[in-house]
């Protein structure tokens, strides 16, 4: 073998073994401690918008089977374990279907009971205030809302943040009192006139099915925008969106 072939062959296994390490690299980060995620619908509106990337905090909570490429059945329950806290916005599995990923805010944590009157959140029978905050006008089609009320909320964590109501009387508006049991917990979305969450086929949301903290947008395109269309990026992008901590 030619001293010019053997070295060929020593630069091309020395790519080989710089892609598989930064393969392996990137699945740990994505595993164990950020994964990104694409907001697909407008339940998380006005906060997350339908074409924001986000990152989430995989460690924030811990770990469960979920955490892991294709979910393998290795272990029940979370390791390295904590509790999120009321107000955190969070990405989790959809309990009658654990293969698709949800967002919501959590409301309610263990013990807490929650309830809808009248267009107001209680939590453990208290009023969270709500106070008008101005409009919303969405550019995701699917969902145009336009110059929908936003109001502002604010839990007994000090935790704030902006709620779309469209409707006054929407079938979210009034609900039964939910108990939240022991390891579950209680899900909204923000624009609560449209979103599934825990007032209706969500459900309380095992701690097992976490997936992590929504902590940052890294990128966002409005107006349906795929992220394959790379000639509309400048006219579509979200400029005052990209590393917006998700509150």
């Amino acid at each position: 073998m030619s001293e010019k072939v053997e070295k060929k062959q020593n630069a091309l296994w020395e790519n080989i073994k710089v892609i598989v390490q930064a393969l392996v690299l990137a699945m740990v980060i994505r595993t164990v401690l950020f994964q990104p995620f694409t907001i697909p619908s407008g339940s998380m509106m006005p906060t997350l918008l339908v074409g924001d990337y986000i990152f989430v905090n995989k460690f924030a909570y811990g770990y469960s089977k979920y955490s892991l490429p294709f979910s393998p059945n290795l272990f029940s329950g979370r390791i390295f374990g904590s509790q999120p806290a009321r107000g955190d916005v969070v990405v989790f599995r959809f309990p009658p279907n654990p293969d698709i990923d949800y967002i919501k805010r959590v409301i309610g944590l263990p013990g807490d009971r929650v309830q809808m009157i009248a267009g107001v959140l209680h939590v453990n029978g208290e009023a969270v205030p709500k106070e008008p905050d101005g409009t919303f006008t969405s550019d995701y089609k699917m969902d145009p809302g336009e110059d929908v009320p936003v109001f502002r909320e604010t839990l007994d964590t000090g935790v704030a943040y902006d709620t779309l109501d469209q409707s006054p009387n929407s079938r979210g508006d009034n609900t039964r009192e939910f108990i939240v049991p022991e390891g579950h917990y209680f899900m909204m979305g923000d624009n609560r006139d449209n979103s599934a969450d825990s007032r209706f086929d969500v459900g309380f949301v095992p701690a097992e099915n976490l997936i992590g903290r929504a902590s940052i947008i890294f990128f966002s395109l409005g107006n349906d925008t795929a992220f394959r269309e790379i000639w509309r990026w400048p006219a579509n992008m979200r400029w005052d969106r990209l590393f917006k901590v998700v509150e």
